[in-house]
């Protein structure tokens, strides 16, 4: 089940940083704007934010199995759309797609882990599953401009449909592996229970003060890493790097995190969670400052500092929401679609102001000060945390 889960978030790191490598020869070919480019890389994160909370009930409804499945399929037609865009509102269209399907994804996978690890495991298995993006990602960065243009004759849509293609394979691959005698049964058990009406369980969990935190500060976590993640191969192409090799040092973000997801969520029990979730903000606030720089160990410290925060700020904060008391296995779903249904106003907004800035300003500095009061006012967040687990008697 782990496994099916990580190879679906690894489509769905795909397809998110499949548009990233590609944005030179788009907006060329498109006749598109840098603040144009900036709206198709977050338009599809305005999608997820009406539908995330609707997929989380979905999730609760019929089963991760279904559901999984539908939103592999979902992100595979989205990736096809792209390659057939023949201008700004196609691709806008396009895009937008994969903000259907990957909140389905992006809510069932911690559901998943809720139902079938428990204790550190819980922490280990969704470090486990978050590594999937991150290498989704270092295939579309490393092969893109390297291998896959010069294979396709430089035809960027054959490259998008490929990605596409691995989606569907993804999405049946999770169908067998979710479809064995266990995972049907505990579908069933699932089924079966009483559940309260949506509403009702909506209105619980927001009365919550830590869950509200969590979803203001989830806004900020996406924001910085999506905004940065688009617009990363970019800012070094402006630092005067080729396109290939801007592709290859814009994976260092996703090696590091790798290890981080392996590493940092295993660690975050709940005596030290808010300490380290501090911690990975901090990383967060010293990479926005050094990426101003361009001294290669510099640029290099930051995108170490990047991956590490951006691979395990998010993990951190959903396995606190997760075993936050009132919300549990049962819910879990609904409070994840809640989260990043939250989390995507940060998503979407992020590339586009950054891409506004771009234009407004002809360089980049601006959006990093931007990203740096973002994760100074995350370590606000968390010490807000610190008080209400004091509080309660318990960390959340």
């Amino acid at each position: 089940m782990l496994f099916g889960v990580w190879l679906l978030y690894a489509c769905f790191g795909l397809t998110i940083a499949g548009l990233a490598p590609l944005v030179a020869p788009i907006t060329r070919d498109l006749g598109m704007t840098h603040s144009e480019m900036g709206t198709v890389l977050g338009v599809w994160q305005l999608v997820y934010i009406l539908a995330a909370v609707p997929c989380g009930a979905l999730l609760d409804r019929i089963g991760v199995r279904k559901a999984l499945f539908l939103g592999g399929l979902l992100i595979g037609a989205s990736g096809l759309l792209r390659s057939l865009s023949s201008d700004f509102i196609t691709l806008c269209l396009a895009v937008g797609i994969f903000g259907i399907g990957g909140p389905i994804i992006s809510s069932g996978a911690p559901k998943v882990v809720s139902q079938w690890f428990q204790g550190r495991d819980r922490g280990f298995a969704m470090g486990v599953y978050i590594t999937g993006p991150a290498i989704g990602s270092i295939v579309a960065f490393a092969l893109t401009n390297s291998v896959l243009m010069p294979l396709f004759d430089e035809h960027w849509p054959r490259v998008l449909q490929l990605w596409a293609a691995l989606c569907v394979l993804g999405a049946a691959v999770w169908l067998v592996v979710a479809g064995h005698g266990g995972a049907r049964a505990a579908e069933r058990a699932e089924a079966d229970q009483p559940r309260p009406p949506q509403r009702e369980v909506l209105r619980q969990l927001t009365r919550l003060p830590a869950v509200r935190l969590l979803l203001v500060m989830s806004i900020g976590i996406f924001m910085f890493n999506h905004g940065l993640n688009n617009w990363l191969p970019e800012l070094l192409r402006a630092d005067g790097m080729s396109a290939t090799a801007a592709g290859y040092w814009a994976t260092v973000p996703n090696v590091v995190g790798i290890a981080g997801s392996l590493m940092i969520p295993r660690l975050a029990t709940p005596g030290r969670r808010l300490l380290i979730l501090g911690t990975l903000a901090v990383f967060a606030l010293a990479a926005s400052l050094l990426l101003h720089f361009h001294s290669s160990p510099l640029l290099l410290a930051a995108l170490i500092l990047q991956g590490i925060a951006r691979s395990s700020l998010m993990t951190v904060a959903v396995l606190t929401l997760v075993e936050t008391p009132g919300v549990g296995e049962r819910h879990a779903g609904t409070a994840s679609g809640l989260f990043f249904s939250a989390a995507e106003v940060g998503g979407a907004s992020g590339p586009i102001v950054l891409g506004v800035l771009y234009d407004a300003t002809g360089g980049f500095a601006a959006g990093l000060g931007l990203l740096t009061g973002i994760a100074l006012l995350l370590l606000v967040g968390v010490l807000r945390l610190q008080q209400l687990a004091r509080r309660a008697g318990a960390v959340p």
